[in-house]
């Protein structure tokens, strides 16, 4: 794993610990995890997701970009943004 992206994980492990648990460090899914199966994230917290990736990695997410596969876990955000950063 590159700096980049351990630095982009911790980014997005940060939000999700800070923004959707408030903090609560024993809620903290593993990064393969699902975050909507976990309980973390519901559809607000989807759209304050969107809005940190948008504004902390200079990316736009399209209306058809906000499906599982993309934001559903700190994996697969990550896969998401190597495919819009790439």
């Amino acid at each position: 794993m590159g700096n980049d992206e351990a630095f982009e994980r911790e980014r997005i492990r940060r939000f999700v610990l800070d923004n959707l648990l408030l903090g609560d460090s024993d809620r903290m899914p593993s990064d393969d995890e699902s975050l909507l199966e976990a309980g973390v994230i519901d559809s607000t917290g989807i759209l304050e997701l969107i809005e940190f990736l948008e504004d902390a990695f200079g990316i736009t997410v399209e209306d058809t970009e906000t499906v599982p596969e993309n934001l559903d876990g700190v994996e697969r955000i990550l896969g998401y943004l190597g495919r819009k950063q790439g």
